[in-house]
């Protein structure tokens, strides 16, 4: 691999002094930035402090400040497992020549991971077009070192973006003394990191606008179609609102709109699907964030919800057709030619469209509340020590529309990461149902019922799609392992009467038998 033609970054500090502290700091923002394919190049004289950056760049990246971080001076290279990707640190400066790096799998590591190389010059044909070259030198104050830093192939846009992350947190204290930690997230396109500053802790958020995907239907992006947020401003204005009615959103400390950046509180690790595997039963997790979407019914969903600093009030959008068509038709478009190895036919879409659209047309009919559309058990958090709704943590709430409030409770319990007992779900169906009634006598269970059906039926058919499009695209095979999940719960939205034509659709071109088997990615 030969070095690409240089794409210097423009990050307004190519070069700085830092203490000890600060270039740890720098090499746990780098390591939020860090990709599969990429090279770490760290260059300087002995004793320069190549191997001091390289363990705080690897330890940010496990996640983990106390992990042993061996220097590789006579192995040449040590290889570590992350949660992210496979990560190897190789130390050249006993090489005799470029030949002896052969052995050291740095092809298969760039394949599969990222690679930090000290003394890179000594097997230039090693790096990856695709690098960020750091040269450390002494400072001029003891105890400092000079980093100048370039970015070269798609470092240049991250080293940028690193540089407005720097300079957001040194302009929100506490943060701009803080530890940076990378923080492994779900599924989305957003990054996070864990900070700790003094006796403060919080989370940075970093979501940079952009829309997902390139234009697919009049000229727009599917996130813009599916009203998916493409920047932070739905974020901040729908925590106020969610705030102001009494659930356990995390505060925001500190937040730049433009930039797409956010300190947020630190709610910790206690998300509701690893805490059913300890003292905490399923039951008592779902039925306190079930109390939570009662909550949330009995608030109104303003069209428009102010934002701070004189910025424009944030629209909240609908669950209109489009968004309903759209998030059905990745069924067709990614988990089809998964499961068939050809595309969808013409009059199969069409077919399959023309059964969705009465069900479309009942739920377009129903009132607007709130749906904040992905509160499953991976954005949910326990909070025991808190009180009544407090208790359970939101922290996922960017994608909420207007629209029939059965779509968050389907959510809830027909989650696709954790199996919730047709037993269970029953229970907290009717559970809700009484809660809601006894709010508001004119609460219509049977149209509820149909509601949970048909977006239920609705929810699980887009997540088969994702799922299958996130192993595709995405290189993220895990989430195959939940398909059968998604066809079991499938099969109890089939049950109602109104799903008929439906349900001999699925089983026509999705055949009862076959719905078991897990996809190759």
């Amino acid at each position: 691999m030969m070095p690409h033609n240089q794409v210097t970054s423009p990050y307004p500090l190519p070069r700085l002094e830092a203490s000890e502290s600060e270039v740890r700091r720098l090499a746990g923002l780098i390591a939020l930035k860090l990709a599969v394919g990429d090279t770490i190049a760290l260059s300087g004289d002995l004793g320069s402090g190549k191997t001091t950056f390289a363990r705080a760049l690897i330890r940010a990246v496990l996640g983990d400040a106390a992990a042993e971080v061996p220097s590789p001076t006579f192995s040449l290279v040590q290889s570590y497992d992350t949660p992210r990707f496979p990560l190897a640190h190789l130390d050249l400066y006993r090489i005799a020549s470029a030949g002896e790096t052969a052995e050291l799998g740095a092809d298969d590591a760039l394949a599969e991971g990222a690679i930090i190389v000290e003394w890179p010059e000594r097997a230039p044909a090693l790096l990856s077009d695709n690098r960020l070259e750091i040269r450390l030198s002494e400072g001029a104050a003891e105890g400092t070192r000079q980093v100048a830093m370039t970015g070269l192939g798609t470092w240049a846009p991250r080293l940028a973006r690193v540089g407005e992350i720097s300079e957001f947190l040194a302009a929100s204290p506490p943060w701009g003394e803080a530890e940076v930690r990378y923080l492994q997230g779900d599924a989305s396109t957003r990054a996070y990191a864990r900070l700790s500053a003094r006796d403060a802790h919080g989370v940075l958020m970093d979501q940079p606008r952009q829309s997902d995907g390139p234009p697919i239907r009049d000229g727009l992006p599917y996130s813009r179609i599916a009203h998916i947020a493409e920047d932070v401003r739905p974020f901040v204005a729908v925590q106020s609102a969610l705030r102001d009615a009494g659930l356990g959103v995390p505060e925001i400390y500190a937040a730049d709109l433009g930039s797409g950046l956010i300190v947020l509180e630190d709610l910790g690790d206690r998300v509701f699907g690893r805490e059913m595997q300890g003292s905490t039963s399923q039951a008592e997790l779902w039925r306190a964030a079930t109390d939570a979407l009662v909550q949330l019914a009995t608030v109104p969903v303003r069209d428009e919800l102010p934002l701070p600093g004189g910025a424009p009030p944030y629209r909240v959008p609908p669950q209109d057709r489009g968004v309903l068509e759209i998030e059905t038709e990745l069924l067709l478009d990614w988990y089809w030619p998964a499961m068939k190895r050809s595309a969808a036919p013409a009059e199969i879409r069409a077919e399959f469209h023309a059964i969705w659209q009465p069900l479309f047309d009942r739920l377009l009919a129903m009132p607007a509340q709130w749906i904040l559309r992905d509160f499953h058990s991976p954005n949910l958090l326990w909070l025991p020590e808190r009180i009544g709704l407090a208790r359970v943590g939101v922290i996922d709430f960017q994608d909420a529309l207007r629209g029939p409030a059965a779509y968050d409770l389907v959510s809830l319990l027909e989650d696709a990461r954790v199996d919730v007992p047709a037993d269970l779900e029953d229970a907290l169906f009717v559970y809700y149902c009484a809660a809601r009634r006894e709010r508001d006598e004119a609460f219509d269970r049977d149209a509820f019922a149909f509601a949970y059906a048909a977006l239920g039926a609705q929810r699980n058919t887009k997540i088969l799609g994702i799922f299958a499009r996130l192993a595709k695209r995405d290189g993220k095979p895990l989430y195959l392992r939940h398909i059968p999940r998604l066809w079991g719960y499938l099969a109890r939205n089939f049950t109602h009467p109104d799903l008929a034509a439906l349900r001999a659709w699925y089983d026509r071109h999705f055949p009862p038998e076959s719905r078991d088997r897990v996809l190759e990615p």
